[in-house]
């Protein structure tokens, strides 16, 4: 939210620096975030001073040239090459002087320098409207009033204004600061705790008065409820024009752009108290009436912005007396019931709506509007006719209009103040130290808190209408805090803490595997549980009817609950990938949701991402990719240390994987592993190749539930390695030899590792040579070679046997 200190300075006479002010604000809550600079015209005039020209005669080598001599008002007249048609002797022109910077149309300045034109010296310019940005024309250059004393500034002449503009980063719950006059009254407070009793000037409506009741315009509100006040009032003859200069410098300042003066008014106003206002047409409200009311579900209604919107039957409708809608209210107004040009009379609004009616409007329809901004956070319901009265003063000031009607009110219930009691004790005990009870009540008071009641444990209190967000004592203990200053209460030197040990073990269970990946060179991710709708389509795995859908989503990109992890890692992936961090370990713990006619469920998984090289090139190594069996590695790796050793293997049935492996212990799938199809890639514009191994990690923390991990010491007698090389069939898996043998020798064999594949040439057709190493361990004594001979004989034959495998 931006805030012009011009502004803030109308409704209190402060003199600080703006940064100083900025420093106060921020320590009452109002963060500011920075501080612009802004020139009602780029520059400020900055080097443009008046002139005089004392002579002007035909440049000698150009005949659409002159040369003048221009009294500055200090020093020796200069000479300057001007190419104007008016420019003439005797009048008082604007001249920007050698060094002064000036702007095109697009904001590129270009400095005025000494130089020579057509072989005359010129030492500065004369300037037309548009050169200065005050006007378009450039038939000529400007002639100023006679009266105007030569070398005085231009910026003095056209009150050219310099504001410092403050970027409010503003809490939702601040509704009662989105206004200057709101930031003015909170800055009041605080400077009153620094003993600055600076009066809080707040605009006069004394001077309305109804001139003729020419046109009256009635009004009814069907739903009360969602419309407890609305206001109105009929405004005839108005001029539609430009706006004054001081009401289009404040908008600009404030990043609006001026329209004209009736929608500029209501701008004004909106962002001067911060109650939202919308003039219609008179002439387009059909029988003179407005209706507040709901209109069908699926009625057309073409907005400001021209575009053609479906409305819902929640929506709030601004109509006519033939139900025609004029207006979404509280959001955006209608194309064909706005103030144009040719505008004479105007009906002008102001209302309270409801909150949660308005934030929904606003989002099914995706209008963020200042008007719905600041409704859908709740709005002072006391201040709608004052500012209504505001508006219609200033359009009867700027657009010549004249009061048609009366202020038609309707406010049938009266919304009454809260009611809340402060206990001093609470009071110190939540802000940690005790405050003078004095230093309390003036605190109150300057925040137009009033005191019903004072007593020996607290105080009765009423709080005004306008701070919606003030409702328990917790809010009212809040409001002391800050204005008293966070800064003011003390700290301890001493530290205070418990030490709790945690022997969850399921919790020891993730810690342990989470340690395991960061030692692999994992990085832990935590993505959003909400994500995208579409992403359902992705895999046929995935079912829309399971969705768990958000009844207020965000946007559309947070509709649904996720169904999948793979799809929001996939996000985080793409995310690095574009920032050339190609290489990546992620994982996840993380869970799924699903709606099932038996209700809702949550299962929680641990997923890992692997793409691009395993590590970094160096001086020693060549980086190596990242492939399926590094990532089968690691998910082995990770069930062993979790105790895990004997689980059936088989294909994935999983849809998103190219190539995949699924898991098993018993009929409990464990975990689906293998390499992302590009089809999946493509989604997120991924072009390398990407894989992914999701645990079922609520069926691993039921089955580690209990198991115990044996550890035992390191062997006394040494292991001896043997290695065969085995001819075998091209369908036959290492599994089979890995199974074989173990079964085979149960006792002394302890390890089985495949460490070579070969096929091709001389091998005979449908053939494969796998080159296996055995380890085998007497833990008791050291095995003698007959002994180990023995064993390898028996694998030998065993091979043979059941897999007609050859040795080489």
């Amino acid at each position: 939210m931006k805030i012009s200190y011009n502004w803030l300075k109308q409704f209190l006479q402060i003199d600080w620096e703006a940064a100083k002010t900025g420093e106060l604000l921020t320590d009452l809550g109002l963060e500011v975030e920075g501080i612009e600079i802004k020139e009602s015209i780029k520059g400020s005039l900055k080097g443009i001073v008046v002139g005089e020209v004392l002579t002007c005669k035909q440049h000698p080598n150009a005949d659409r040239l002159k040369v003048t001599t221009v009294n500055l008002g200090s020093g020796e007249p200069v000479q300057i090459v001007c190419g104007a048609p008016n420019v003439a002797a005797g009048q008082k022109v604007p001249v920007a002087t050698i060094g002064t910077i000036l702007y095109d149309d697009k904001g590129e300045g270009f400095t005025i320098k000494k130089g020579k034109i057509r072989g005359e010296e010129s030492h500065g310019m004369i300037c037309a409207e548009d050169e200065l940005g005050l006007g378009k024309s450039h038939d000529g250059i400007m002639v100023l009033e006679d009266t105007l004393e030569v070398g005085t500034p231009a910026a003095k002449v056209f009150n050219i204004e310099t504001d410092e503009v403050f970027e409010i980063g503003l809490t939702p719950n601040r509704a009662d600061a989105m206004s200057h006059f709101g930031v003015a009254r909170d800055l009041r407070a605080g400077l009153m705790q620094q003993d600055l009793n600076l009066e809080l000037i707040s605009p006069s409506v004394s001077d309305f008065h109804v001139d003729e009741r020419t046109l009256r315009i009635d009004i009814e509100v069907e739903n009360k409820e969602l419309v407890p006040r609305y206001c109105g009032i009929s405004i005839t003859d108005v001029t539609v024009k430009e706006s004054p200069e001081w009401i289009k410098n404040k908008l600009k300042a404030i990043g609006l752009t001026p329209k004209n003066n009736i929608v500029d008014i209501t701008n004004y106003v909106l962002h001067e108290l911060g109650q939202p206002l919308h003039a219609f047409d008179a002439a387009k409200i059909k029988g003179n009436k407005i209706v507040v009311k709901n209109l069908a579900e699926g009625t057309k209604f073409t907005t400001l912005d021209e575009v053609e919107r479906e409305l819902s039957s929640e929506d709030i409708m601004i109509c006519d007396a033939e139900d025609n809608p004029l207006c979404i209210g509280g959001v955006f107004g209608g194309l064909n019931s706005g103030v144009t040009e040719n505008t004479s009379n105007i009906f002008l609004e102001a209302a309270y709506f409801n909150p949660v009616s308005i934030r929904k409007t606003a989002k099914r329809h995706a209008l963020n509007t200042d008007a719905s901004f600041r409704f859908e956070r709740g709005i002072d319901i006391n201040m709608v006719e004052y500012a209504l009265k505001r508006a219609a003063i200033l359009i009867e000031k700027y657009a010549s209009g004249k009061m048609g009607s009366d202020v038609l009110d309707l406010y049938p219930v009266k919304t009454e103040d809260f009611q809340v009691f402060l206990s001093f004790e609470n009071t110190y005990k939540i802000i940690g130290q005790e405050i003078p009870k004095e230093t309390i009540k003036k605190i109150l008071a300057s925040l137009e808190i009033k005191i019903n009641s004072v007593t020996e444990g607290g105080l009765g209190l009423t709080i005004p209408s306008y701070r919606v967000d003030v409702q328990r004592e917790a809010d009212i203990i809040e409001e002391i805090l800050r204005v008293y200053g966070y800064n003011n209460i003390e700290f301890s030197h001493k530290l205070n803490t418990s030490i709790s040990f945690d022997n969850d073990k399921q919790v020891k269970i993730e810690n342990t595997i989470a340690n395991q990946l960061s030692s692999l060179g994992f990085n832990e991710t935590m993505a959003n549980s909400l994500t995208k709708e579409d992403y359902i389509n992705l895999s046929d795995n995935l079912n829309a009817n399971y969705n768990v859908e958000m009844l207020n989503p965000l946007s559309s990109d947070l509709k649904v609950m996720r169904q999948s992890l793979l799809f929001s890692g996939l996000e985080s992936v793409a995310y690095n990938i574009n920032r050339k961090n190609n290489s990546l370990k992620f994982f996840e713990f993380g869970k799924t949701y699903h709606k099932f006619e038996s209700g809702y469920q949550e299962d929680k998984h641990l997923t890992l991402f692997v793409t691009g090289n395993r590590s970094k090139d160096s001086w020693k190594t060549t980086a190596q990719t990242s492939e399926f069996f590094y990532l089968k590695g690691i998910v082995n790796l990770l069930f062993s240390k979790l105790g895990f050793s004997k689980m059936k293997s088989t294909p994935t049935k999983n849809d998103v994987f190219s190539e995949g492996i699924s898991l098993s212990l018993g009929k409990t799938k464990m975990v689906d592993f293998g390499v992302v199809k590009r089809s999946v890639l493509k989604e997120f514009s991924i072009k390398q190749e990407v894989l992914f191994a999701d645990f079922n990690w609520d069926a691993i923390l039921k089955f580690c539930s209990n198991k115990n991990i044996k550890v035992t010491g390191l062997p006394k007698f040494p292991a001896v390695k043997r290695d065969l090389a085995l001819l075998l069939d091209n369908k036959t898996e290492f599994k089979e030899v890995y199974n074989l043998a173990f079964q085979s020798e149960r006792k002394l064999l302890k390890e089985v590792d495949l460490f070579d594949v070969y096929e091709g040439e001389n091998l005979p057709e449908g053939k494969k040579s796998y080159a296996v190493s055995f380890v085998l361990q007497d833990e008791n004594k050291t095995l003698a070679d007959k002994q180990i001979d023995k064993i390898m004989q028996k694998l030998q034959q065993t091979f043979e046997k059941s897999l007609n495998a050859v040795l080489r």
